[in-house]
């Protein structure tokens, strides 16, 4: 059977290549694995619905078994000029005639089932990745935990500020990672409702049940609105800005990180076998995998907005630039956040800070000036005049080269105040209120809980997914056991 009836001609190979690339073998093993899962789970739902028959049925599952088995080698070479679907389907109605072949399609269209086929890939990367960006937050706490007393300063405007701990320091890093979960985790709630059953644009008036495959391909419930199940492709894009944004906090660890491990700083270092060389500087010891996290976010974030730029304007309807070109910018984006966070699990785990050094810089920059201040403020002085004494002392100290603040302030400024508790380990533990580093425990504890709260989520989605499957192997198989009895 060639044509649509209505159409006679199809494209040629140079604008067919345009329109439906030249996909490898592993990329078009890809593409019908999700078709077929969607496929069994529809001709199970039509079977019992006895809108075909379930002999019919039965021979097409088996023979999209015999197909899968073989890696779809059968379809490699076959010329597809009306697209990947028409040329599976073509296939099966040649192996098995058109009073069996050409009933897969009933109640639906391409429109839904690619729909569905987005979703259900968007689901499968979803998965992986929030199980990465989990693990990521497991190791930033743990390194939290094990880097708690490391004393180091804290920055602001590249300018050492407050004393803190490297572990707090880490901290920090994963409750705004935790948070990015968070809005993974709310993005994927798009993703419960299966498109299947929206046919091209208006539902369809067979008799199909939604529900049913929805429960057999793991989704929660059915689109209520045929409409916006084909047109829409918002979930997608909300997805990739909870990547994206997680991938923009990752870089912003890896800047701190790049600038660290310079030997101007030298507060961290990483293990040869995550640094680089020169081919011209024998010296060199280069921490380029940082430079990499750094740059991912700029993939992540152009292909939201190219793909947002496609969408802009659309007819909301099924429309190939939102379904068709936008998606296909929106997946190096998502790749580009996954290697961000690959990445940064090993440099976060990798990274080996240098305590004796980290404290040394905390000691000569004068951290603890603010805490002084905060003495007097005690003690009854404005805090803008104490601000103004310890600063005066600070530039006195700095012109003598001296560290020691008692020193160089107005004759008895300090009388009364007991500056026996300024050393750096005294002034981290003191600052306890506000979320300081102080309060770590009781931090750690509100970021870990959000870590097992996110582990809860990520297992019982994934679980989900798990019983869907074998729920429909079994109602394939069950079907095909109760032809052939």
């Amino acid at each position: 059977m060639t044509g649509t009836g209505r159409l006679l001609g199809e494209l040629g190979p140079g604008t067919r290549r345009v329109v439906y690339g030249e996909p490898s073998p592993a990329e078009l093993a890809a593409e019908l694995a999700l078709m077929t899962r969607i496929d069994r789970a529809h001709l199970v739902m039509l079977a019992e619905q006895q809108l075909i028959p379930a002999a019919a049925a039965a021979r097409l599952l088996a023979c999209i078994d015999e197909l899968e088995a073989g890696q779809f080698g059968a379809l490699r070479s076959r010329p597809a000029p009306r697209g990947l679907y028409l040329m599976y389907e073509g296939y099966l109605i040649e192996r098995l005639g058109p009073e069996v072949g050409g009933v897969l399609h009933s109640g639906r269209s391409r429109n839904d089932l690619k729909a569905t086929i987005t979703a259900l890939r968007l689901r499968d990367w979803l998965s992986d990745f929030a199980e990465q960006a989990v693990r990521l937050e497991a190791i930033l706490l743990a390194r939290a935990r094990a880097h708690a007393q490391v004393l180091m300063p804290a920055y602001t405007h590249f300018q050492a500020a407050m004393p803190i701990s490297y572990g707090y320091y880490l901290l920090g890093v994963a409750a705004a990672a935790g948070r990015e979960i968070d809005a993974l985790a709310a993005a994927s709630g798009g993703l419960a409702a299966s498109p299947l059953g929206a046919s091209a644009v208006a539902g369809t008036d067979l008799p199909i049940d939604p529900a049913r495959t929805a429960r057999l391909l793991g989704f929660a419930t059915t689109a209520w609105h045929a409409m916006d199940a084909v047109a829409s492709r918002d979930v997608p894009l909300r997805v990739l800005a909870s990547a994206a944004g997680l991938a923009v906090v990752l870089s912003r660890l890896a800047s701190d990180f790049q600038l660290w491990s310079t030997a101007e700083f030298g507060f961290i270092g990483f293990p040869d076998r995550l640094v680089g060389g020169s081919s011209a500087m024998p010296q060199k010891r280069n921490a380029f995998l940082l430079e990499h996290v750094k740059a991912k976010p700029a993939h992540a974030a152009g292909a939201w907005a190219a793909a947002a730029s496609m969408m802009t304007a659309a007819p909301f309807t099924n429309s190939i630039e939102v379904g068709t070109e936008a998606m296909a910018a929106i997946w190096p984006g998502l790749d580009a956040a996954r290697q961000s966070v690959l990445l940064t699990q090993v440099l976060v785990g990798g990274a080996r800070p240098d305590p004796a050094r980290m404290r040394q810089r905390a000691q000569e920059s004068f951290t603890g000036a603010t805490s002084l201040a905060n003495r007097l403020v005690r003690h009854g002085v404005p805090f803008r005049t104490a601000h103004h004494l310890v600063g005066e002392a600070v530039r006195h100290a700095v012109a003598a080269g001296s560290t020691d603040l008692a020193e160089f302030g107005p004759p008895g400024w300090l009388d009364g105040i007991d500056t026996s508790e300024l050393e750096l380990a005294d002034l981290v533990h003191a600052h306890r209120y506000g979320g300081g580093p102080g309060d770590f425990a009781a931090a750690f504890a509100e970021a870990a809980e959000r870590w097992a709260a996110h582990r809860r989520w990520l297992g019982g989605w994934q679980g989900a997914t798990r019983d869907s499957g074998a729920a429909l192997a079994a109602a394939a198989e069950q079907l095909k056991t109760k032809v052939s009895a």
